[in-house]
């Protein structure tokens, strides 16, 4: 008996340990009965309550999704602007960009077929290559690139004798006075009396010496500032090698960095020559190797966009410049605004291919090439909300050159800032009349008014209407701005060119056609 009692007492513990605090406390409390009822009460309570939340969470979600339906009865409506006005924030028009890039496939495709059928097809590979070539016992632009290295080694050992001190800086000025001066006027000469060179070759050739110019004045601007360098601080500079020999670091390419007067070599010189910049440096950044798909896939873009564009010249523009000559001489102006504007399209269609095959195919191409790493050759000038953000941005090479060896060399000789602007702008309109109308061998007044017109070259109508656009144009309307000036300011020139140079070579009447 007495051992079932023991039991009886452990299994009574064991069930008071179970049943929770409630009844702890009843023991402890010497059978305070209605306390220990009252703290079981409260347990079981909280505990069904937090069953039932656990049991039935959709039971919330419909009372609240009850009192959302009640509220949408009676209020739907909430202060808002609409998506397409400005003050809405919405900025997400992808849908709309792809509306207009399907409505310019199927404009654009409507007059590709339109121009077969009228015009059939023209494009003619061999008629390009005759361009070129059109003498092939002679060649006399490949003679003349060839014929550049003597502009290329004279500035070269002027550059040797300088540092060794052979003569002063003001002998060196005015050699390099006649070197460059050579540079520019050769070519010009040999175009105008070599009849066998045709106006293609003619502009591939002026445009080599331009870029020659350009590069051996940035030589001889850095090599007089290391010069004046050294001289100040009164130390000898230790010799190196230009553009040594890479070796291994760790797995990536490492060069040596190249002192003055150790970067005369003809190594760094035909490196600069043939480097895609303009402004010259003793230690250019290299990337640490050539990356071949990247290579194969810039020179895929140049071979596949350079057929594009000879076709879309012969079968495009070919046509309707020649459709184009009848206004133009009988003066009859809606005639020719029409045609204007249906040459702007063309035209500006293959400056935008032109601008990628050059700026990104091409000089990427070489840049990988030659391990050259600035391939800061654009920015994004298509976002340009004013002409000078264009002016400034859509080439770089060419910008950085105008900054560093003739904006802020005449700032420092105390030039006004308006003046210096106007002297790049004469030089820039100078430069691409060059290329232009010396192939065409036409000199007129009009032709280079006519060049104003483009956008990068203006200036007495640039002027004008980058500070009209400056001020009283901005944002989306300023962007606006720029392309319409893109657009139908190129076309004007192209007419004006070919209008003269058909009417000065070829005297006959052009083709009459309809559209």
């Amino acid at each position: 008996m007495g051992d079932n009692n023991d039991r009886g007492q452990n299994t009574r513990k064991r069930r008071t340990t179970i049943s929770g605090a409630g009844v702890a406390t009843l023991k402890r409390g010497h059978g305070n009965k209605s306390g220990a009822c009252e703290s079981i009460a409260a347990n079981h309570s909280n505990a069904s309550k937090e069953d039932k939340v656990r049991e039935s969470p959709t039971t919330s979600r419909k009372d609240k999704g009850k009192h959302e339906d009640s509220g949408d009865k009676l209020s739907c409506h909430r202060i808002q602007e609409s998506l397409l006005s400005s003050a809405s924030g919405y900025s997400n028009y992808r849908g709309i960009l792809n509306w207009c890039v399907v409505m310019l496939i199927l404009s654009n495709a409507r007059l590709f077929l339109e121009n077969l059928i009228k015009y059939g097809i023209l494009v003619d590979p061999i008629q390009v290559v005759s361009l070129f070539l059109e003498d092939p016992y002679s060649w006399p632009a490949p003679c003349l690139i060839i014929v550049s290295n003597i502009f290329i080694m004279a500035a070269l050992y002027t550059e040797r004798r300088l540092s060794v001190g052979t003569f002063g800086e003001r002998m060196g000025a005015f050699l390099y006075l006649l070197n460059l001066s050579a540079i520019l006027c050769f070519p010009v000469a040999t175009v105008l009396t070599v009849s066998s060179l045709t106006p293609v070759g003619g502009v591939f050739v002026l445009a080599v010496y331009t870029i020659i110019f350009l590069k051996l004045y940035s030589y001889k601007d850095v090599n007089r500032w290391c010069r004046e360098i050294s001289h100040a601080k009164a130390r000898s500079l230790s010799r190196s090698h230009s553009c040594p020999s890479v070796h291994r670091a760790n797995g990536a390419a490492a060069h040596a960095q190249v002192s003055y007067p150790g970067n005369l070599t003809h190594r760094d010189m035909y490196y600069f020559m043939f480097a895609p910049t303009l402004c010259y440096e003793l230690n250019f950044p290299r990337s640490p190797r050539i990356r071949k798909r990247f290579l194969l896939r810039r020179l895929f873009e140049m071979v596949f966009l350079m057929q594009l564009l000879v076709g879309l010249i012969q079968q495009w523009m070919v046509p309707t410049i020649q459709n184009s000559m009848k206004p133009f001489q009988d003066m009859d102006f809606s005639r020719i605004v029409e045609r204007l504007l249906k040459l702007a399209v063309p035209n500006h269609f293959i400056w935008l291919i032109f601008f990628y095959w050059f700026f990104h195919s091409s000089m990427n191409f070489v840049a990988e090439l030659m391990q050259f790493g600035d391939r800061e050759f654009y920015r994004d000038w298509w976002n340009s909300e004013t002409v000078t953000y264009f002016w400034a941005n859509w080439n770089i090479p060419v910008h950085k050159w105008c900054l560093r060896h003739f904006y802020k060399p005449m700032l420092r000789k105390g030039v006004q800032k308006w003046v210096a602007q106007t002297a790049v702008f004469l030089m820039s309109a100078f430069f691409h009349e060059y290329l232009v109308s010396v192939p065409l061998k036409m000199f007129r007044l009009w032709a280079f008014m006519g060049m104003m017109a483009q956008p990068h070259l203006t200036f007495l109508i640039q002027i004008p209407l980058a500070w009209f656009v400056g001020r009283f144009l901005r944002g989306n309307y300023g962007n606006a701005a720029v392309w319409i000036s893109l657009i139908i300011g190129q076309p004007i020139a192209v007419l004006m060119y070919v209008h003269d140079y058909y009417v000065l070579h070829f005297q006959q009447s052009p083709v009459e056609g309809a559209d």
